[in-house]
């Protein structure tokens, strides 16, 4: 065979196993879509603390003076602007190939940083709809719900204000609370919460989380006694871990999962941290579980219509939201400011999220 001959057919075999490398990676990829949308998720929830998500105007009624231009962090517009892609980059990761269909907010100073968010940003295409109030908080930070109007259709929200009986001068944020239905008409009960910090000691301000849980128990309560396969989902950063008194004791979300009872509050975060060692916050080099996903035992039986499952529960840990931890070992949130230096980063927490399934 001549060499010319040999040329050609090599040029033509590589353009036929080109073609069907081509036609294979397009079948192999068609079939993953399928298996995906078959076996996707029905119904996303996530929550994120964004870390002092502030705007650049003074609120004269709030201590925001450390997050101006002129304040101790130098917070600027850039920065502003910096902050708000990057926190869209995460909602948009977390959803994957579609939004999530709910975001809870926490670290959110007020209005025109959600708007902005949800308008000025990769979101906007989205159209995400906003729940928001702003809160007594005297730092200004509340919590805020984003949803999508195509997938959840909101009946009624409160903002559950926290008046401590034993500190009338104190303010925290208020719990927003969402009942609303899916577009298949599968009706859910959310909670967005933000509790009290552990400034000035774990111990010493363990009250002010134990009263939280305590109202947030009141109000689960009452859904319960009208409905006890009420679909309940809470989420939030509770400043707490699943294993401390609050959660166990004052809101009785059982780390336990052997005997199932719909009525029952179930926390899935305590599964994630204990069980798969999956945390979502860093302190003093130890991992643990701030952000929290807890929902009814209606929602883990799997003979419902929609239910979820241990494993539907995540700890979003994406390499761009993790940076190597310098002062202790592994890894660590890639955060916006250690102390007053501004880091660049995205959140001192990672976001959590849950999947919904329906039959």
């Amino acid at each position: 065979m001549t060499n010319i001959k040999k040329t050609l057919l090599l040029s033509f075999l590589s353009i036929i196993f080109v073609s069907f490398s081509v036609k294979s990676i397009a079948q192999n990829d068609t079939q993953r879509q399928t298996e995906n949308s078959s076996n996707d998720r029905y119904f996303r929830i996530m929550f994120y603390n964004t870390e002092n998500f502030f705007n650049v105007t003074h609120d004269t009624l709030k201590l925001d003076d450390q997050f101006l231009p002129n304040g101790d962090h130098h917070w600027t517009w850039d920065k502003y602007k910096h902050k708000v892609n990057n926190i869209a980059k995460v909602i948009t990761a977390v959803g994957g190939w579609t939004p999530p269909d709910i975001v809870g907010l926490c670290e959110v100073e007020n209005r025109y940083c959600v708007d902005g968010l949800v308008k000025f940003s990769p979101l906007e295409k989205f159209n995400y709809q906003i729940i928001h109030k702003e809160s007594p908080d005297r730092r200004g930070i509340d919590v805020a719900l984003l949803y999508q109007k195509d997938t959840f259709t909101p009946i009624s929200n409160s903002f559950i204000q926290i008046n401590f009986p034993f500190s009338k001068n104190k303010k925290t944020r208020d719990i927003i609370y969402v009942k609303g239905y899916t577009n298949k008409h599968d009706t859910l009960h959310v909670f967005v919460n933000h509790w009290p910090s552990r400034w000035g000691g774990q111990l010493e301000s363990e009250p002010n989380r134990m009263f939280v849980a305590s109202v947030l128990r009141s109000k689960v309560d009452s859904i319960f006694e009208t409905n006890k396969n009420a679909n309940i989902i809470i989420i939030g950063d509770l400043n707490d871990e699943p294993d401390n008194k609050s959660l166990l004791e004052t809101l009785k979300a059982h780390g336990k999962f052997d005997n199932i009872q719909k009525n029952e509050l179930y926390n899935l975060s305590y599964y994630l941290q204990f069980e798969k060692n999956i945390c979502s916050h860093k302190y003093q080099g130890h991992w643990g579980t701030l952000d929290q996903i807890i929902i009814s035992g209606n929602l883990l039986l799997k003979n419902k219509k929609l239910y979820t499952s241990l494993d539907d529960a995540h700890v979003f840990k994406a390499d761009f939201l993790l940076e190597k931890d310098e002062s202790y070992f592994g890894e660590r949130p890639f955060r916006t400011y250690i102390g007053m230096k501004y880091h660049g980063g995205f959140s001192d927490h990672l976001p959590v999220y849950l999947d919904l399934h329906r039959k």
